[in-house]
């Protein structure tokens, strides 16, 4: 628009020099006309390059603007297209993020449940008798689970559980006290020579501990029931002279005035 209005104008100056070079051609003559003239053809062209010039550059102006409208919306779909792509990993990320919570508390579930089956397995530490020592899990309920039966008072079943722990454990911290109630267990049933053995065999391998002097006062009572006083009387006399301060040492003073 710009361009036409600068045309129209130098179309209108170039109407208005001729007619002044008309009549300048009257008051002037030929030879001053003709340089009049060619000076006034100059300044037409001039004016006309200007204006060409003028519409180049509107031109220009024109078509930079387009390509610049074209930039800045190409620039607005890449952006458009970059949101969609952020949009898209974001999600993704939270979805991630999401999954590898999950997977940590299922990785925590089976780590807590394998810790739970091992732990299943390990050593604890048992308390009999006033005496500490480490026990497998299932060695401690197999004895326990022999104590049980015992209690019922079913000692033919009691038997058979303590020799069946005593063959599976040998090496049990439970040991002496597995001889112990298998010897109670025997004498309960009548079977006072076995029931020897074993309370015999508890004394010779632990004889400091808490149910020996119990044991030797019960090797005395099978040997009361087999009908052999003297033994008896013996082994009652050892056991006031090795545990003097027992409670075991009272009970066989009461079994010896007892016998006389």
């Amino acid at each position: 628009m710009g361009a036409i209005t600068l045309w129209g104008r130098t179309a209108g100056l170039l109407m208005f020099c001729c007619w002044t070079a008309t009549a300048a051609a009257g008051l002037f003559d030929d030879e001053e006309a003709r340089k009049a003239i060619l000076d006034l053809r100059q300044r037409v062209d001039a004016v006309r390059l200007i204006a060409e010039q003028g519409s180049s550059r509107a031109k220009e102006t024109g078509d930079e603007n387009a390509a610049l409208r074209r930039s800045l919306l190409e620039l607005q779909s890449h952006i458009e297209v970059l949101r969609a792509e952020t949009a898209t990993l974001r999600g993704m990320n939270e979805q991630l993020a999401r999954d590898l919570a999950e997977l940590q508390r299922k990785q925590k579930d089976i780590t807590q449940g394998v810790n739970d089956r091992l732990r299943q397995f390990e050593p604890v530490k048992v308390a009999l008798d006033g005496q500490e020592f480490m026990a497998e899990p299932a060695e401690k309920r197999e004895f326990e689970a022999a104590l049980a039966v015992f209690r019922k008072g079913d000692f033919a079943a009691a038997q058979s559980a303590y020799l069946d722990f005593l063959r599976r454990y040998p090496q049990s911290g439970y040991g002496s006290a597995a001889l112990f109630w298998l010897g109670n267990a025997q004498y309960a049933t009548r079977d006072y020579k076995e029931a020897m053995i074993n309370f015999r065999s508890l004394v010779a391998k632990e004889p400091e501990h808490p149910r020996s002097p119990e044991a030797v006062l019960s090797i005395a009572n099978c040997q009361i029931e087999l009908k052999d006083t003297r033994a008896a009387r013996k082994t009652l006399e050892d056991l006031i002279k090795a545990y003097p301060q027992s409670e075991a040492a009272v009970a066989a003073k009461d079994r010896l005035t007892r016998l006389k």
